[in-house]
Formats: C-alpha cells, structure tokens, sequence
C-alpha cells in the first residue's frame, strides 16, 4: 500500500507539514537543508532585504541547474548520436569491401 509519511520540513524559519511518500522523505528533507544552507549563503554576501528575494534567488538558482543539466543532457546525446552514425558509416564501408 502507499501509505503516505506525515513529516514537517523547515525553509527559511518556517515549518512545513507535508503528507508523503516514505520514497520522498529522505529527497525532501535534502532539498530543505540544501535550500537553508543556499538562503544563509546569499544573506551573508549579499545585501538582501527580505526572505521573498532570498527565496527568489534559491528558486533561480536551483532552476538553472536544472535547466543546465537538461541541455548539457541534450548536447551529450547529441555527441552520442553523431559518435554512432559515425560507426555506423565505418561499419558499412568495412562491409562493402
């Protein structure tokens, strides 16, 4: 059964009830402390003036890795592919022979 774990998750001082799965814990209470950690970061070298911004800047933050690792992603598959089809055309040269 998919019994759902009732855990609190801190960010930015404030707790957070959530209901999940026992498989989501352990990633979400990492988020949270990755999240805490980013916040004290960008309020100790930069002039922040409130949490909203902090939050902003941790959102903008984890996004752009996100969005980094698709297209680093993206380009691998794409040197992949071309790897292949380079294969591929040695292969059948060897065959025609």
């Amino acid at each position: 059964m998919d019994e759902k774990l009732k855990i609190k998750i801190s960010i930015a001082d404030r707790v957070y009830p959530l209901n999940v799965d026992m498989s989501q814990e352990e990633g979400l209470r990492s988020a949270s402390k990755k999240i805490d950690v980013m916040i004290k970061q960008f309020e100790e070298n930069y002039a922040v003036r409130d949490k909203q911004d902090v939050l902003a800047m941790c959102a903008l933050q984890f996004a752009s890795q996100v969005e980094q690792k698709q297209l680093d992603k993206v380009e691998d598959n794409t040197k992949t592919t071309e790897r292949l089809k380079n294969l591929n055309d040695l292969l059948d040269h060897y065959l025609k022979k």
